[in-house]
């Protein structure tokens, strides 16, 4: 059963501002410890593409703070919630600390879709009730 749905289009050129404003404070207040590793790396060799892997994070995170219901409040935060690829590429939401246990704990599950195109990042959560409680029949 859809629980909720959540999509976000970021533009990249607000993302550049960002980082040019607050260099890389910035980042390390949007992106986990893995997300941050992976942004340096790209930055350093395509100053580009790094920004654009920024502006798909955070156009991700925005999407799923949608979807399930919560916006940017606890235990919905920043670092607690990360983007990463399978070695498929596909992208997979990973979450931490108070953020994973609440999630976990409404039996909820997430797929999100990511996309950058020079300009723009946009992004595409759908997270569904997957366990149902004791006694309780499943919708479907």
């Amino acid at each position: 059963m859809i629980y909720g749905i959540g999509t976000d289009i970021c533009d990249v050129r607000r993302i550049r501002a960002s980082v040019e404003r607050h260099g890389e404070r910035f980042a390390q207040r949007v992106l986990g410890d893995a997300e941050f590793a992976v942004w340096r790396a790209r930055s350093a060799r395509w100053p580009e593409r790094g920004l654009r892997y920024l502006a798909t994070r955070f156009s991700a995170k925005e999407a799923f703070s949608k979807a399930v219901g919560l916006g940017m409040r606890m235990p919905m935060t920043w670092r607690s919630c990360e983007i990463s690829n399978l070695p498929s590429g596909q992208p997979v939401i990973v979450l931490h600390g108070e953020l994973k246990t609440w999630f976990e704990g409404q039996g909820l599950k997430a797929q999100v879709s990511v996309t950058d195109e020079s300009d723009y990042a946009a992004s595409f959560v759908v997270v569904e009730k997957v366990s149902t409680m004791p006694g309780e029949l499943p919708n479907y």
